[in-house]
């Protein structure tokens, strides 16, 4: 389907979809000649071009919003905030192993960096409403939890909150470029749901040091949450 005069959006195999799709619009709004301020095509134009369901296309959004490149307008649509291709909306990051204990352990060394500091800032300049959302994903996490056993994506729901917290955007854009690898953690990590469960009853402390704006006390929680993480890979690894 024909959705501008210089650029065609064509249907999609059925593989990978997100991915494909973000690259198959962000090729469009290059090829188009999309410049900040233009519309996106509606959702439902997006839908029937690339033969997706509204979730994919909603996802797809998502992942440009949190890389800063565009914005949803209520009741008006989708506006393009910076220029973006192929080539700059989405840096694949690879690690060249095959053993999912190192991709972990070496993924998890870019997490303690970046999650460290990340509530550290959180802590220095969250604001009530930051310190109500991230409780609020918590609140979620730990009925999850103590429900199932496993929070997975109420886990990751939690640090996003964490990195929103920051009012810095590059937290939550490095994730999206890392997303792919961060959420091997995510994904019970050697057929494990048990896996990093000792590191639950930090998550509520962590949210204490944020909400008390202890910048080195959400450091320490931090870092104790991941060290768990560390050796539950190693152990359950061997």
């Amino acid at each position: 389907m024909k959705l501008g005069s210089r650029a065609v959006l064509m249907p999609l195999p059925a593989q990978d979809r997100s991915r494909q799709v973000r690259a198959a619009l962000a090729d469009y709004i290059e090829q188009s000649g999309l410049v900040p301020g233009d519309r996106l095509p509606a959702e439902r134009e997006l839908m029937s071009a690339l033969a997706v369901g509204r979730s994919t296309i909603r996802e797809v959004i998502r992942h440009f919003q949190a890389l800063d490149v565009v914005e949803a307008r209520k009741g008006s649509g989708t506006y393009l905030l910076k220029p973006i291709s192929g080539t700059t909306i989405h840096m694949p990051l690879s690690l060249e192993t095959t053993h999912l204990r190192d991709v972990l352990l070496k993924t998890l060394e870019v997490r303690r960096g970046i999650e460290a500091e990340a509530g550290m800032v959180a802590a220095r300049v969250r604001t009530a409403d930051d310190l109500s959302n991230i409780e609020a994903k918590l609140d979620e996490m730990e009925r999850v939890h103590l429900s199932k056993g496993t929070s997975g994506p109420e886990d990751l729901a939690f640090h996003l909150a964490i990195y929103d917290a920051t009012h810095n955007s590059l937290f939550r854009q490095l994730l999206e470029q890392m997303r792919e690898a961060f959420e091997r953690f995510w994904e019970k990590p050697f057929d494990r749901p048990d896996f990093a469960r000792r590191s639950f009853p930090f998550h509520r402390t962590l949210f204490n040091a944020i909400a008390a704006g202890d910048a080195d006390a959400a450091r320490a929680e931090t870092l104790k949450i991941l060290a768990i993480v560390e050796e539950d890979i190693k152990d359950m690894s061997r």
